[in-house]
């Protein structure tokens, strides 16, 4: 069978936000509103994939989202237009401790990632322009170890642009064993419930929606996006991917910049009228 013909198969195209749909300067694909309605129309399921929470991609999406699925927090939360379909909640002792752990070994800024809001000390909050762009909704508080809310993610963020550093000496051997740990780009680490990833996310929504591995489309650019990756036939990483990412796509698309993903999904669209 032909990529080509391969593509009529497809029901479900999942994509990762940073370095991947969007370009380095943070902007969408040109009329990428324009896609999310065709792909709609002829029952293709666009699924954001990101570490972001649930409300902040709801923003972004104010007029969309009943077309479409969110697996946000690193899939700590999956909807369906505007459905939940799961979320997984960490302990409150374990995030408190995480807040604790970041700020005596690292210079990160620990964040407690509520279902609402995310919770931020308030001696960082220097850095609220940039925290923004990933949480729409920000608490800044005195004591964030000290906070009982509930929440389904806790990440630190490194101005220093180290994480995948303080990843593979300091939070892997701390609590690989019994969370999932993810690095996003230079500047995320995340600690979600273990088992919690893109790819358990994106098996899950597939399983709801009665989709097969052969049904299911992903793309993405980095190390959180490992799971989702090796979770479909249709993998892609985005030509500006993290060097050592080739290893668990089936394909590589043009580079963000250049609208790699929009010009797959133009593939999909033609396979699809081609079929007709």
């Amino acid at each position: 069978m032909s990529i080509e013909s391969a593509l009529k198969d497809v029901k479900m195209i999942a994509m990762d936000m940073d370095h991947t749909l969007l370009t380095e300067s943070g902007e969408f694909p040109p009329n990428f509103d324009r896609y999310i309605l065709e792909l709609d129309k002829i029952g293709i399921d666009l699924v954001i994939a990101s570490g972001r929470p649930l409300y902040t991609l709801k923003s972004l999406f104010h007029n969309s989202v009943d077309k479409m699925s969110f697996i946000s927090d690193n899939g700590g939360i999956v909807t369906h237009k505007e459905n939940l379909i799961f979320t997984s909640l960490l302990e409150t002792p374990d995030y408190q401790t995480m807040v604790n752990f970041t700020e005596a070994k690292t210079d990160g800024i620990a964040i407690v990632c509520g279902i609402d809001r995310a919770y931020v000390p308030k001696k960082h909050k220097k850095y609220g322009a940039t925290l923004s762009r990933s949480y729409s909704k920000i608490a800044f508080v005195d004591a964030p170890n000290q906070l009982s809310v509930k929440a389904n993610k806790f990440s630190v963020y490194f101005p220093n642009k180290n994480s995948k550093e303080f990843y593979e000496k300091i939070f892997k051997p701390q609590y690989a064993n019994d969370f999932s740990v993810t690095v996003g780009d230079t500047v995320w680490i995340d600690i979600m419930n273990l088992g919690i990833n893109k790819g358990t996310a994106i098996k899950l929504l597939g399983k709801n929606l009665g989709l097969k591995y052969e049904q299911m489309m992903a793309f993405g650019d980095t190390y959180n996006d490992v799971e989702m990756l090796q979770a479909v036939k249709h993998s892609y990483i985005v030509k500006n991917a993290s060097e050592d990412m080739r290893q668990y796509a089936n394909f590589v698309a043009d580079s963000n910049d250049n609208y790699g993903v929009t010009k797959v999904i133009d593939k999909v669209l033609k396979a699809h009228r081609r079929s007709k």
